[in-house]
């Protein structure tokens, strides 16, 4: 354990045994974080994003720096950032603080350059970001916010979006969701046990193929069996 402490060097192994021990130890911070801290990062997360990354980086790159310091440190930071969320939860000024509302952008295709100025965007900026929603005119578009994880929900007039089925009172299938149950030859047995199926099953339904020849096969909500990639065999 002499690479946990502070030393004048560290060999091969033992620089490598930090980088395992410390990817190891942000695998367990991130988990304890949750997924919000990776799915989008709001003001909170931002700020938790900085703080790991510098404490646990120093003793990576310096031989003199221990890991204990670090690891105490990122428990301690992990921890206030869970009891941040959890206050932020239950106290509506924290919520509002660490989550702040979405602010409006567009409103019945009018832009509301105050408000532009308040999320510090410029106008070429939302331009950009309304051309990747598709939209080519701001007339179109019946509303529109700078949400808190950075991003643009934009809601086109009613006239402008596109017809569905629900429009033209049109009859449609049930919603069919497809999963994939083989992988790369590997039996996916959560979701046989989910749809209450066994391996006997599965492969009296792709056969003639076996289950270690498939790459991907998926299984619908009709217990429909599709093969999609069969593994080339090996030319002698």
């Amino acid at each position: 354990m002499d690479f946990f402490n502070g030393q004048d060097s560290l060999t091969v192994i033992e620089w490598i045994m930090r980088s395992i021990v410390a990817f190891i130890f942000l695998i367990i911070a991130a988990k304890m974080m949750g997924q919000r801290s990776i799915s989008g990062l709001r003001f909170l997360d931002f700020i938790i994003a900085l703080v790991l990354g510098n404490i646990i980086a120093h003793p990576l790159s310096d031989e003199h720096l221990g890991l204990k310091g670090s690891i105490i440190s990122t428990f301690s930071i992990v921890f206030l950032y869970v009891a941040a969320v959890w206050l932020s939860l239950k106290i509506p000024f924290l919520k509002h603080f660490f989550d702040p509302p979405a602010i409006p952008l567009v409103q019945d295709g009018k832009l509301d350059y105050r408000n532009l100025l308040k999320a510090k965007l410029p106008i070429e900026f939302l331009y950009a970001e309304l051309r990747k929603s598709n939209v080519e005119d701001i007339s179109k578009v019946a509303f529109a916010a700078w949400e808190p994880g950075g991003t643009l929900s934009v809601f086109l007039n009613t006239a402008y979006q596109p017809v569905t089925p629900a429009d033209l009172k049109l009859t449609t299938q049930p919603f069919n969701l497809t999963k994939p149950i083989i992988t790369d030859g590997h039996t996916e047995h959560a979701l046989l046990r989910e749809i209450g199926k066994d391996t006997v099953w599965l492969e009296t339904e792709i056969r003639p193929h076996e289950i270690n020849n498939v790459i991907l096969a998926t299984v619908d909500s009709k217990l429909s069996i599709q093969v999609h990639v069969i593994r080339e065999p090996k030319t002698p």
